[in-house]
């Protein structure tokens, strides 16, 4: 027996977004001598359409992604960890982490060395700590991080804490520090045009009186992230009977 699937969405399989809403021709990928590699949680892989660690991919050309939760016996992980000629690290908040915000540049560039490897944890804060919890060879990695001063974009999605940034503006930070350190000497300017675009076909879709995918019979309000909610209350859409 056939089931006959009527008005299917289109979709783009390469940013992962409805035909409608792609981001495809906003991509502007470029070269990074660093190689940024997102160990990606299996529930944020199937948040395919809003993740911004796919879209970190498309526009970095030396990345890749990996999939998984417990990283310890991960093949491909270990290849980069064993290999001598990479200087691998891990993008992770802490109090003694190597912070790129008040190195100087001999500082960045001999700490980072060569041919620097950094693995970035694609997932919420819960994921991303059972992430580092479970995997023994992450624990073992030099840690690096950045003073963060800007509140994230990423308004349709809450965020534990103000300061806290999506993968796709974390990276995008990391670059210009790196930068800032005579590291990398690419082009950044349009590195969050995707993202930036992103949001903004989500809010017209939410705002859209018309869109069958939200109840009609409510009036929709996009809340600033000035206050930062806790569980149950994290909510972006403020929806109230008409």
């Amino acid at each position: 027996m056939q089931v006959e699937i009527k008005n299917p969405r289109i979709k783009c399989y390469k940013c992962m977004r409805p035909s409608s809403t792609c981001i495809c021709k906003h991509i502007s990928p470029f070269h990074t001598k660093t190689r940024f590699i997102i160990l990606m949680h299996p529930k944020e892989y199937r948040k395919e359409k809003n993740g911004t660690g796919r879209m970190t991919k498309l526009q970095l050309e030396n990345s890749e992604i990996i999939v998984g939760v417990d990283f310890t016996n991960n093949n491909r992980v270990n290849e980069i960890l064993i290999n001598e000629k990479n200087s691998s690290f891990l993008l992770y908040p802490g109090k003694d982490n190597f912070n790129l915000s008040v190195k100087k540049s001999s500082e960045i560039n001999s700490f980072m060395g060569n041919s620097p490897h950094i693995f970035i944890l694609d997932g919420t804060w819960p994921c991303a700590r059972k992430m580092l919890t479970l995997s023994k060879n992450l624990q073992k990695l030099k840690r690096v991080s950045f003073d963060n001063k800007i509140k994230s974009k990423f308004i349709i999605k809450q965020q534990p804490e103000s300061l806290c940034l999506s993968t796709i503006e974390s990276v995008y930070t990391v670059i210009n520090l790196l930068k800032e350190g005579d590291l990398e000497q690419c082009d950044t300017k349009g590195f969050l045009i995707p993202f930036e675009k992103m949001i903004e076909y989500q809010l017209e879709s939410i705002l859209n009186p018309n869109n069958k995918n939200y109840r009609s019979a409510t009036n929709r309000e996009i809340i600033t992230k000035n206050r930062y909610k806790k569980k149950s209350e994290r909510n972006i859409i403020l929806e109230t009977e008409s």
